[in-house]
């Protein structure tokens, strides 16, 4: 009875041990650790790929090109100046976000991987200043907290290109360029905030990339009027090839340590995800909130790696836009997406690039297969078949609102994926409610 009862006694001691683990796991102070070291190893590892004098080179041509859709940062400069701008923009993400005092939310966690991915192709260190600026200067003008508007300060710089491609490649002095530019992305900040609250009815949560769809009809703005004082934006495609072997190793690393990390904090178990499939993802879904930091992480891993074996099975290149891609579904793996309705969506751009005239392993089928899965939230909602057919007319969509901002928003997906939900939305609800 004696030893019974010890035997009793340690598995409480081990449970409440486990216990009081899980919680540290759980508390804020751990979420901001957690994402910092990835961010610190990504910024060590860009002086493994290249030599410090190759990424200050690097980033000379990174920051002076147009960076308008699609430009590789990989290929402008080199692998370890892309993976070094996306991680100091990372970081000064999450530096924004601490001193704005706001939480390590799952939208808060997936704004600062999308940053870091679109640092890989649009996105850098000079671009991005001026629209924070503009939203920063709204809370003032309304005497509201910026923390309130921190997503928007995160996500809004969909449009950075604007101010590299008015600086770099108008043909203006450098001085001119770069007040014209600076000007342009503060009024584009400034009015942001009032536009994605408005368009975010318009799809009705079920475009996860919202501030990708107010991108795009401010995108066409700005490039109407430059278009209308004789200036045109010509299409861009400057890619990287031949890395896969060794940017494959590099994610896996990324994605398995997430898995494993979130699998030993969840009690050495993938219990409780199940929970996460269950939800249909729809705007606003914070996995973080509902089901905890550790299956969070356990997610996102295993999206990381189903999105890098999509791009290699269909013979892609990883590069700065994949990568990219890759890494904005891991970040909202935190708000929304999930494997169960992420497939489906890929499912339908591959059967689109069969049937329809672009490649499969093209990179803007690779872009329509990964930031389609904005669309997520259909296929959570009504079944993987809807995803299918989110997915399909998405392809269809997406390869032809590029022409209308010219490239200058790095949210193209997000864009095409407000007008395929505002369209099939109200179709398959029509439909339902006559069944």
């Amino acid at each position: 009875m004696a030893k019974t009862f010890v035997s009793k006694k340690q598995n409480n001691i081990y449970n409440i041990k486990h216990k009081n683990t899980f919680n540290n796991f759980e508390n804020e102070r751990t979420r901001y650790i957690v994402v910092l070291s990835y961010i610190t190893f990504m910024l060590i590892s860009s002086f493994v790929f290249n030599k410090p004098n190759e990424i200050i080179w690097g980033m000379k041509n990174i920051v002076q090109s147009p960076s308008i859709l699609i430009t590789d940062y990989m290929a402008v400069g080199n692998i370890g100046s892309a993976i070094f701008n996306s991680s100091i923009l990372m970081l000064i993400s999450t530096f924004i976000v601490y001193k704005s005092k706001s939480c390590m939310t799952g939208p808060v966690v997936a704004g600062i991987f999308t940053v870091g991915g679109f640092a890989l192709f649009g996105k850098n260190i000079y671009n991005v200043w001026s629209i924070i600026l503009g939203l920063y200067l709204y809370t003032k003008a309304r005497n509201e907290e910026f923390n309130k508007y921190i997503l928007i300060a995160l996500f809004g710089t969909a449009l950075s290109p604007v101010i590299s491609k008015i600086t770099f490649d108008l043909g203006l002095s450098l001085i001119k360029g770069i007040i014209l530019a600076n000007l342009f992305g503060i009024s584009i900040g400034f009015v942001l905030v009032p536009l994605a609250s408005h368009f975010a009815n318009f799809h009705q949560g079920f475009n996860l990339y919202n501030l990708g769809f107010t991108a795009g009809v401010v995108g066409t703005i700005c490039m109407s009027i430059l278009r209308g004082f004789g200036f045109e934006s010509q299409s861009v495609l400057v890619v990287a090839e031949g890395y896969n072997i060794i940017l494959g190793i590099y994610l896996g690393i990324l994605f398995v340590s997430m898995i494993i990390l979130g699998f030993l904090f969840n009690n050495k178990s993938f219990k409780g995800y199940n929970n996460i499939l269950d939800n249909s993802g729809r705007a606003t879904t914070d996995y973080i909130k509902s089901n905890g930091f550790a299956l969070t992480l356990i997610n996102m891993g295993l999206l990381g790696i189903i999105a890098t074996i999509y791009v290699l099975m269909v013979r892609g290149e990883l590069n700065g836009p994949t990568m990219g891609g890759i890494l904005t579904i891991v970040g909202f793996g935190c708000f929304g997406k999930h494997v169960k309705n992420v497939v489906p969506v890929m499912i339908g751009v591959y059967m689109a690039t069969l049937l329809l005239i672009w490649d499969t392993n093209s990179t803007g089928a690779l872009l329509a297969a990964l930031f389609g899965t904005t669309l997520a939230p259909i296929a959570g909602e009504y079944g993987w078949k809807n995803g299918v057919i989110a997915g399909f007319l998405h392809t269809a969509v997406v390869m032809n609102t590029g022409f209308l901002h010219g490239g200058m928003n790095l949210y193209n997906n997000g864009f095409s994926g407000g007008l395929i939900a505002a369209t099939l939305v109200p179709i398959i609800n029509s439909l339902k409610r006559k069944r």
